[in-house]
C-alpha cells in the first residue's frame, strides 16, 4: 500500500494544475492510474535497483528510461548533462507548464539486504573497486517518475501546458 501511496502522491502533485478548485485527491482518474501502474512501477524500481550506476555513469539506466518513454509515444532527448534524459508531454489545453525530475545515480555502497533484486554491481570509485547500490532511493524516484509520465501521457488531452 505504501508504494501505491507514493505513486498517487507524485501523480497528485503533477496533476495539481488540473484540479481547478477541486480537491485533487478526489479525482478518480488519478487513483485509477495509480492502481493501473503500481505493479509496473514496482517492476521498474526493482530493475533499476538491481542494476545501479554511479553518477555520470548511468548509461544503462538512461537507455532504459529513454526506451520506456519512447514506448509511451514520447520523443526523449538523451545525453543531457552526460546521461540525463528529457521528455516533453504536450498538453491539449492552454495553461501553466510544470517540470518534474528524478535523480537516477547510485552510491558506492555494497548492498547486504539479501533481497532477490539486490545489487551485485561493482565499479571503480576513487581508485578502488566498490559495491554499488541504490541506497538513497533514486531507483524509486526514477520508477515513480516513469509511472507519472505514463499517467500524464494517458490524459494529455486534459492537461494544460
Amino acid at each position: 500500500m505504501a508504494r501505491k501511496t507514493v505513486l498517487l502522491t507524485a501523480m497528485l502533485c503533477a496533476l495539481a494544475p488540473l484540479a481547478q478548485g477541486q480537491d485533487a485527491a478526489q479525482r478518480p482518474e488519478v487513483a485509477a492510474a495509480a492502481t493501473r501502474l503500481q505493479q509496473q512501477v514496482v517492476d521498474w524500481r526493482r530493475d533499476f535497483h538491481a542494476h545501479p550506476e554511479l553518477s555520470n555513469r548511468e548509461e544503462r539506466t538512461a537507455a532504459k528510461v529513454a526506451e520506456r518513454l519512447r514506448a509511451m509515444g514520447l520523443s526523449p532527448k538523451t545525453g543531457v548533462a552526460v546521461h540525463g534524459v528529457v521528455a516533453i508531454i504536450k498538453g491539449g489545453l492552454p495553461g501553466p507548464k510544470i517540470a518534474l525530475r528524478a535523480d537516477m545515480d547510485a552510491l558506492p555502497v555494497t548492498e547486504q539486504t539479501g533481497l532477490p533484486f539486490a545489487s551485485k554491481a561493482t565499479a571503480e570509485y576513487r581508485g578502488e573497486q566498490v559495491g554499488v547500490m541504490h541506497a538513497c532511493g533514486h531507483d524509486a524516484h526514477t520508477a515513480t517518475l516513469l509511472g507519472v509520465a505514463d499517467a500524464l501521457v494517458a490524459m494529455r488531452d486534459k492537461l494544460p501546458g
